[in-house]
């Protein structure tokens, strides 16, 4: 199977592609290799040096918990969904062994933007699936609806002046791994003055 290749930093980023949480098993990482994926996401930029993100990990039983309360939100959002949508959301954190939430945490500050703030948290996202891909696990970002709903969100731990910059799924891939294809240089990359 094709997964990415880590035998050199530029190997990896050459070849770097994600996988589907729905691809996804065990298993995960152990409670120190995870430490280590989560300490290699805090180095990323961070202007003014304010940590302007959380981290919650979801793993083991606090996956199908959160998922209750989906399942219930969902329900209380769509009445005319049946058993299948309602079990299908019940188990949206079950589809890899650890799920971790970054939390946005910016706030008004007089020298750095919001959303200098906010791009400081993407940063983690992305620097925890490089982590995970590093250790050899696979990794996907991913949002959904859980991460633009109020009382979703709650339950994931963002309060309402918080966002939920990114859901990362991480676990070992059960399929290859297949790439997306890439935009053409020509097509993105322009040189100013040219």
């Amino acid at each position: 199977m094709k997964f990415n290749d880590t035998s050199s930093l530029l190997a990896f980023l050459k070849s770097r592609k994600s996988g589907s949480a729905k691809a996804m098993g065990a298993p995960g990482p152990t409670p120190g290799a995870l430490d280590e994926i989560l300490q290699l996401a805090m180095r990323v930029p961070d202007h003014g040096k304010l940590t302007p993100w959380r981290i919650v990990v979801f793993e083991d039983e606090a996956r199908a918990k959160i998922g209750e309360a989906f399942r219930a939100r969902w329900a209380e959002l769509h009445p005319e969904h049946g058993t299948d949508s309602l079990d299908f959301q019940r188990g949206l954190f079950l589809r890899a062994p650890v799920v971790v939430a970054v939390i946005s945490a910016a706030k008004d500050h007089p020298k750095i933007p919001i959303w200098e703030q906010q791009l400081s948290a993407a940063a983690v996202c992305f620097n925890i699936v490089l982590g995970a891909q590093a250790h050899g696990f696979n990794a996907q970002w991913q949002s959904d609806w859980v991460a633009y709903d109020d009382k979703a969100k709650a339950a994931i731990g963002a309060g309402l002046d918080e966002r939920v910059a990114g859901l990362i799924y991480i676990g070992t891939a059960t399929v290859a791994l297949e790439d997306r294809p890439r935009p053409e240089m020509a097509a993105i990359v322009s040189r100013w003055g040219k």
